[in-house]
């Protein structure tokens, strides 16, 4: 087995195929392994994510818990270098399983001579070639920039240039209201800089239930972050010292912002240059590698995983895939519901979403019910003074089955596996309604949202 890409999906393939007994090796093209997410996505910005956090509660909140301290300073210098920590020792970890499972390592640009051979051109020194059985292909994402504003990674940045950033941007512009422009339009909002988001569309997280992108504006508002919704960006100029936006609502009405730097966030797009996928016959549909339900491509022995097929770009996605690959090779009979694979936004407070949206819902033509609780409601709430939130549960209007657990407030990312394991099993609102819930716990809202949509009965609102 050859695996090409050491992110979550090709990394996590690479073991469960050698846990099944299969020779395995993984190709990198960069020195250290774990792709985007552990090097310049999911990993670093959370550890941004909660030095930003604990030094906003500094400022905020400690007085209020009888803590008391002088005026915290935020340094930025150190916040990036403990980010860099905590990749290090990420990467370190993957390091280790690879050797722990036997796995063989190639560092180098991987790219198809044929079927069964990839060629391994490292940035420095000479090319080889090994063979394999089969192959899988797992080679990420990048940003995508605006076609009349390519990033500079100076003035107009991506995410991966917002992680190591030197100094406090006075003035952050955010071009895009999904999850990587909030939760990094977060982090520098908490620590002092201005940040004003620029969404084309009518609501920020617009993947996501309409509620929760209405309660996650709410409370970032809070942190003084200014929103330009319904907006189309025309012009992104680096202007040297400071960058010139502009914009146009939907009734032409123009706008201009000017800050020192201008992160666009307006998604990702799938990564398969250098690969040689035409010396198999392989095309791409729209960037993505075309699969079947098994994730095979159109060439026997060669699958895809991750974000270079279809579906959400999601660590956690790719991972599943990279498993039900291995396992199907070794004869097992593995699946996916994919409507159940969770999405999150890591702010604060955080938003984690499981199933079908009401907007769904409501386009299908689907009976349903609603429940829903708060989180200022919450005994556990009060005490942690997190208020900010609610618990939002879909279910069936005939059956009373969970068609959608979402849930805005504190340990919501941590709270959503829950849903996930109702909806797997197909509980019903009732079910977990009657299940006993520890108290006091943030997941009583859960309990309660679901007694709010059995029978509209919570027992604390």
């Amino acid at each position: 087995m050859i695996v090409i890409g050491s992110g979550p999906g090709g990394y996590v393939a690479a073991i469960r195929c050698a846990q099944l007994g299969l020779k395995t090796a993984i190709i990198e093209k960069y020195s250290t392994l774990g792709g985007t997410c552990l090097n310049v996505g999911c990993i670093p910005s959370k550890a941004l994510l909660d030095s930003s956090e604990h030094f906003y509660n500094a400022g905020h909140t400690f007085a209020e818990h009888g803590i008391e301290i002088s005026k915290p300073k935020a340094n930025i210098t150190q916040m990036i270098a403990r980010k860099g920590g905590v990749v290090k020792a990420n990467v370190d970890g993957i390091a280790y399983l690879m050797k722990k499972n036997k796995i063989d390592i190639h560092t180098g640009v991987g790219s198809f001579v044929d079927k069964n051979t990839i060629k391994i051109t490292p940035a420095d020194g000479k090319s080889k070639t090994i063979t394999g059985e089969k192959i899988i292909i797992a080679t990420g994402s990048k940003p995508t920039p605006l076609p009349f504003a390519p990033f500079d990674k100076k003035r107009i940045i991506s995410s991966t240039e917002a992680l190591e950033l030197k100094e406090i941007p006075k003035h952050l512009i955010v071009v895009g209201g999904g999850v990587i422009g909030m939760e990094l339009g977060s982090v520098y909002a908490r620590i002092g800089s201005k940040v004003t988001v620029v969404e084309f569309l009518d609501s920020i997280i617009p993947t996501m239930d309409g509620t929760m992108g209405k309660e996650l504006q709410k409370s970032t508002k809070k942190l003084g972050i200014d929103f330009y919704l319904g907006h189309k960006v025309t012009a992104i100029e680096n202007k040297g010292k400071e960058v010139l936006l502009k914009a146009e609502d939907k009734a032409g009405k123009q706008i201009e912002l000017k800050g020192d730097y201008c992160l666009v966030s307006i998604g990702r797009r799938p990564y398969t240059e250098g690969l040689g996928l035409d010396k198999v016959g392989i095309e791409t549909d729209r960037g993505q590698i075309p699969v079947d339900n098994h994730l095979k491509t159109k060439v026997d022995n060669i699958y895809a995983i991750g974000d270079v097929v279809r579906g959400a770009m999601l660590a956690h996605k790719a991972e599943e895939e990279g498993v039900m690959v291995a396992e199907q090779l070794a004869g097992q009979k593995p699946h996916i519901n994919y409507n159940l694979i969770p999405g999150v936004v890591y702010t604060w407070p955080e938003v984690a979403s499981v199933g079908y949206t009401e907007e769904q819902l409501k386009k299908d033509g689907k009976a349903y019910k609603v429940g829903s609780f708060p989180y200022k409601a919450l005994g556990r709430a009060r005490a942690s003074m997190d208020l900010d939130g609610l618990v939002k549960i879909l279910a069936d209007k005939n059956t009373d089955e969970i068609l959608g657990v979402h849930i805005i407030g504190a340990r919501a990312a941590d709270m959503i596996a829950a849903g996930v394991v109702a909806m797997e099993y197909r509980a019903s609102a009732e079910d977990v309604a009657r299940m006993s819930h520890a108290h006091p716990t943030y997941m009583e809202a859960v309990k309660e949202a679901c007694l709010a949509a059995t029978a509209n009965r919570p027992l604390h609102m």
